[in-house]
């Protein structure tokens, strides 16, 4: 079974309101070991979480030893006040205001560091996003920081110019990556860092009802045509499904994962071990087996 490469454990999969009540004052143990549970159940022994501000994530690293899980989280992401982030992260002014929040990261027991560098998709046309995101010197100088403080850096990310800029400044792995060209996908091919497309947050809301089908399968589509180009163009691409956002359940969510990518390369007996091989760079990092 594959790990979960992205995932956030404080969300539940369908009500991302509810879930931050459940947290608000302190972690709910009962839901922490719940998740937990589902992973257990469905044979993931991986999972690298994606951050919250709530100390969840956190938690479910203390107690998922007891799940035989192996648990990785950046504790919180890092984004940069005014722009998106603020449901996953904490906010930082300037480049000294981050550093002391990779320091903060760190004491907490950080097992990387994670940075916000865009907006999310709207789902109202195939392309747009809610902003384009920071400037390039800003990402630069950011993974930068992260880098000399002897962390990774895992790098939310969406649109090709954002693409382009984080693979430029030497991420080490790049989430999600949606509405990406030609020129961004050979940047992200050079640099060597690890994409995880999460699929499922797209592929698993067509039919919902909540956003327009058409635009969900153009995204799709698109999504699918890229990641056929980047595996042509060597780049290591692992499973996250990003479980916890709608319609994405911890446990189901690798598996649906799987199944987007299976649906993008239908009959190829090689696909197991491209992408065992991406999630195997992955734990290189941090030392950990399957």
């Amino acid at each position: 079974m594959f790990g979960e490469c992205h995932a956030h454990i404080f969300m539940n999969g369908y009500d991302y309101h509810a879930a931050v009540r459940a947290h608000r004052n302190h972690p709910d143990e009962a839901l922490v070991r719940k998740a937990l549970q589902a992973y257990r159940d469905a044979g993931v022994t991986f999972v690298r979480d994606g951050g919250d501000h709530f100390g969840v994530s956190k938690l479910a690293k203390k107690l998922a030893p007891e799940y035989g899980i192996h648990y990785l989280t950046p504790v919180f992401a890092i984004f940069k006040r005014g722009h998106y982030g603020r449901v996953v992260g904490e906010p930082f002014d300037d480049m000294r205001d981050f550093a002391r929040l990779v320091n903060k990261a760190i004491d907490q027991g950080a097992d990387f560091i994670k940075i916000m560098t865009s907006g999310i998709m709207t789902f109202e046309s195939p392309d747009a996003l809610t902003e384009e995101g920071l400037s390039r010197q800003e990402v630069r100088e950011m993974v930068h920081i992260a880098h000399a403080s002897g962390m990774k850096v895992m790098s939310h990310t969406n649109g090709s110019r954002g693409v382009m800029d984080a693979a430029l400044a030497g991420v080490d792995s790049l989430e999600h990556g949606n509405f990406q060209n030609e020129e961004s996908l050979r940047a992200l091919a050079d640099s060597g860092a690890v994409w995880v497309p999460t699929c499922s947050t797209v592929r698993n809301l067509i039919g919902d009802g909540r956003f327009p089908d058409a635009v969900l399968r153009e995204i799709w589509k698109g999504l699918g045509r890229n990641i056929q180009k980047g595996r042509a163009l060597g780049i290591p691409i692992a499973l996250g499904s990003d479980a916890g956002a709608y319609r994405v359940l911890h446990g189901q969510g690798i598996r649906d994962e799987y199944a987007a990518f299976r649906e993008i390369f239908p009959d190829d007996p090689s696909l197991d071990g491209w992408l065992q091989r991406s999630e195997e760079s992955i734990r290189e990092w941090h030392r950990i087996g399957n």
